[in-house]
């Protein structure tokens, strides 16, 4: 466990410190004999050479604590090498490392700023240094979302041609997958097509014996199905959740339950309820998950004058929102089909799909332009252009790496738009840690983001280059990457306020649907049960979950801590599996000493900072507090009632699903170690697109 007082000893270290003049760090030739390293080496003598041992050895083991995740016995250990060697810029730069890990970002800058004046912004180190200080102090005010005034624009492009050879033809739809992938609906070439994010073809799906006819849409339903329209066919397919046919929906005709080339589709992902654009009859279609028809609306009648030519369909919040090209508008109606009225027409040319974004917003494809519109105020914004003047744009469609996935019907592909500023600042590359046991073969981890914080997913080993001072390290080879992770490892932190003390038998509930879902997620485990009464206790959780978290009666107190239980929840994540998350249970009310020790953005960092999702299971009625809203938001959770309709199964099973950009490989070093006392340098580079990244470190081999 992470020590409580590491915030106040740093800051007091800080204050009491007063850099010197800025020398040169000179270790002991004996120790760090490589001629490129960071670190000099140089004659050391009398009182000097003491304090370069010295310093030597407490940089060492705060490099090795640091990789073992001990990031308070990291700092400790850098304070003391700085105590020795003021000023030296490595000891300051994994400093700031070891106080970014702890969620300390201010602090970390402060380390980092120092380092880049020493460095110098011109070098190389610097160059570099400096690019992580203005992401890290920029991305403290900002939010991954899209409507920031930032323009998109093509950054690639999955071609449906390489030479002479047809990958697919026409794509009319694209549905971006959680490992980065997506998946193309081919109208011209009757088949899906996933597409991994280097634009290499991964899978086809082509339906059942007779195949596809047509295929137009795609979606996935809340089960894990697929639905998959077909125009000509004038049916709908249902596919498994591995692309596999299973059966068809409805047939050619105009009476209840039947299609004349249906288009788009929807998704209500509150009750499952499957939408069909009929476009052929002029109407839209409502089925129940397994294809039971239900009705069909959009007729004209003396207050809606008639769906003309319908298209993009999108359900958000109980209203059915409904495109049409012919009148250049959005209609809204409710689930039993009655007119609500006209919510978007101004700044419309020709809307051919609608998708939800998870801020709540639409994206809309729009002859050759990608928009974004605000169901609060109708409000249509540009986000950028695809194509020429001729190009058409069926869909359009975000992925998990934040792009723009475009379906351009007459091109022959899809378009790859990025936003402009995440074009210019690149990849956030991070090396996380070293691990050395079995030397020379090294194990490294990595992560890759962007400046928004979102994970960079779908990577493979061609996306990175890994070097020793500058050299090509030896049989570089991708190990696990997060994003394929089937699973995830979870700590529950239990509210023991007197409200929850009321509420024992909702625990109880929780736990129950918690335990339903990981056992049908596979691959899963609760880490830890971490009672945040006045102090945070570790309850045994193998013999009995429930038991462990109901608790007892002298258990809960009026001085609970949220923010001392949630650290230690997540420290005990620091070594899990790369999907892992703290689910809060509690009233959502946090109480009065929530920050007392640590602040709320604190908290968010270390958990953001170390790949920890915070969700939350609220029991009782308390409204959710903000500081709980704002830790989701920050770290890629969800909070959700206990007792609502579809339960809380769905909120256990989205950690798994959750985007992951952490990367582990295996390379035998070829440098020499001076019997393992050599500072080893190391560099990542990652590229994808128009798009690239780049992190250096340096690690100790084992001492033989």
């Amino acid at each position: 466990m992470i020590s409580f007082s590491c915030g106040f000893f740093a800051e007091k270290k800080i204050k009491n410190r007063v850099l010197a003049a800025m020398m040169v760090f000179l270790f002991s030739a004996v120790l760090y004999a490589q001629d490129d390293s960071p670190i000099r080496p140089g004659p050391v003598t009398g009182g000097e050479g003491a304090s370069a041992l010295t310093a030597a050895e407490e940089f060492r083991l705060g490099v090795q604590a640091f990789n073992r995740f001990a990031y308070n016995e990291a700092i400790l250990s850098f304070e003391r090498a700085l105590s020795f060697r003021p000023g030296e810029p490595l000891i300051l730069d994994w400093l700031g490392k070891s106080y970014y890990r702890s969620g300390f970002e201010e602090i970390a800058l402060r380390q980092w700023r120092a380092a880049l004046d020493i460095y110098g912004r011109s070098s190389g180190t610097g160059m570099l240094l400096n690019s992580r200080v203005e992401t890290v102090a920029n991305r403290r005010f900002l939010l991954p979302v899209a409507n920031d005034a930032v323009r998109y624009v093509e950054s690639g492009r999955y071609p449906g041609r390489y030479q002479d050879i047809v990958l697919y033809r026409q794509p009319t739809s694209v549905l971006p997958n959680a490992d980065g992938t997506v998946w193309v609906v081919a109208y011209g070439s009757n088949e899906l097509v996933k597409i991994d994010v280097n634009g290499v073809v991964r899978d086809r799906k082509r339906g059942p014996l007779n195949g596809f006819d047509r295929p137009y849409d795609m979606v996935r339903g809340i089960d894990g199905r697929f639905y998959v329209s077909e125009y000509y066919g004038s049916r709908v397919s249902i596919l498994s959740s591995n692309g596999d046919w299973q059966a068809y929906i409805g047939s050619r005709g105009i009476r209840d339950g039947q299609f004349v080339g249906p288009q788009n589709l929807a998704i209500d992902e509150d009750d499952g309820y499957l939408y069909v654009v009929d476009y052929g009859n002029r109407r839209i279609c409502k089925y129940d998950p397994d294809g039971v028809f239900i009705l069909s609306f959009g007729y004209r009648n003396p207050v809606f004058s008639g769906l003309l030519s319908p298209t993009g369909i999108t359900v958000y919040r109980g209203i059915i929102y409904a495109a049409d090209n012919s009148a250049k508008a959005i209609f809204m109606f409710d689930p039993n089909g009655n007119y609500l009225g006209r919510f978007a027409a101004e700044g419309l040319t020709g809307p051919e799909s609608i998708r939800l974004l998870s801020d709540g917003t639409f994206l809309v494809a729009d002859g050759n332009r990608v928009l974004q519109i605000d169901p609060a105020s109708a409000i249509v914004r540009e986000l950028g252009l695809a194509g020429g003047q001729n190009t058409r744009i069926t869909d359009a469609g975000m992925d998990k790496n934040g792009n723009i996935l475009a379906a351009n019907f007459n091109a022959g592909e899809v378009s790859v738009m990025t936003r402009f500023d995440d074009l210019a600042s690149g990849f956030f590359v991070q090396i996380r840690n070293i691990h050395t046991q079995r030397f020379p073969v090294v194990t490294v981890e990595l992560t890759v983001e962007d400046r928004l914080r979102r994970s960079i997913a779908g990577l493979d080993n061609n996306n990175f280059l890994l070097t020793e001072g500058g050299v090509p390290v030896e049989n570089q080879r991708l190990v696990t990457a997060g994003f394929r992770y089937q699973g995830a490892d979870i700590s529950l932190l239990v509210e023991r306020s007197q409200a929850a003390l009321a509420l024992r038998d909702e625990l109880g509930a929780a736990t129950r649907d918690i335990s339903r879902a990981l056992q049908e997620m596979g691959n899963s485990n609760i880490v830890s049960v971490i009672s945040a009464g006045s102090q945070p206790v570790r309850e045994r959780h193998e013999i009995s979950l429930e038991s462990a978290v109901r608790g007892t009666s002298d258990s809960y107190s009026r001085r609970w801590r949220f923010d001392l239980g949630l650290r230690l929840a997540a420290t005990d994540l620091l070594t899990a599996a790369a999907k892992r998350s703290v689910v809060y249970i509690g009233s959502g009310d946090i109480g009065e000493l929530a920050f007392e020790q640590y602040s709320l953005s604190e908290m968010a960092a270390y958990l953001a900072n170390n790949g920890v999702a915070f969700n939350a299971v609220v029991i009782g009625d308390e409204r959710i507090s903000e500081s709980i809203e704002y830790l989701c938001r920050q770290t890629g959770g969800k909070a959700q009632y206990l007792y609502r309709p579809r339960g809380i199964g769905e909120l256990i099973k989205s950690i798994a699903d959750a985007p992951c950009g952490l990367y582990s490989f295996t390379f035998n070093s070829r440098l020499p170690t001076d019997f393992g006392r050599a500072w080893l340098p190391l560099e990542a580079e990652v590229y994808l697109m128009e798009r690239s990244g780049r992190d250096n470190t340096g690690y100790f081999p084992p001492l033989e």
